[in-house]
């Protein structure tokens, strides 16, 4: 049995671009998980197909140390995905990481810190700007895309188009 060569993971490799890009996973899922499985690559010496658990233990460690817990687990969720669906073999170390919880929070602005942020805005356009960002509660990338064809109203609502997550949404349009 001859040992798998930087030509084989190359190989493997373009093939888990190929399954990142048919199960249409957002670019940046994509390029999270090609950049993990090119470092664990690189760290294995391209012979990642048989892991074991110490390995991967000796890794995620000290890779921890290193970044910060999102990071971590995007590698890890990478190389899952490499395994599954490249090498279609079993995850050999299924409760390896268990990351914190933690829950956040968003910043809520609340009615009279928004009148200061529309006082304080000197530009009409980005006054208008924030005003819509508010009264719609969108996202300020969901405000970046927003167009005029965007706003139906006759049936009193907005279209907000690639929202978190690729979706489309409707919102009502408020009376203000």
């Amino acid at each position: 049995m001859r040992k798998p060569s930087a030509a084989d993971f190359d190989r493997q490799y373009q093939t888990h671009l190929k399954h990142l890009n048919l199960k249409v996973l957002r670019p940046k899922t994509i390029e999270a998980n090609s950049r993990a499985i090119r470092c664990i690559g690189n760290h294995f010496d391209h012979r990642i197909e048989d892991l074991t658990e110490p390995q991967l233990t000796n890794y995620f460690t000290e890779l921890l140390g290193a970044h910060s817990w999102s990071a971590v687990k995007l590698d890890l969720y990478g190389l899952k995905f490499y395994y599954q669906h490249v090498l279609k073999k079993h995850w050999v170390a299924p409760g390896l990481l268990k990351p914190p919880k933690s829950q956040r929070l968003a910043d809520i602005v609340t009615l009279d810190e928004a009148r200061q942020i529309f006082a304080a805005t000197r530009v009409l356009s980005y006054r208008v700007f924030f005003f819509t960002l508010y009264s719609l509660g969108s996202r300020l990338g969901e405000g970046l895309r927003l167009q005029v064809g965007d706003i139906d109203a006759a049936r009193s609502r907005v279209h907000i188009r690639d929202a978190k997550g690729s979706k489309y949404r409707f919102v009502p349009l408020p009376k203000a």
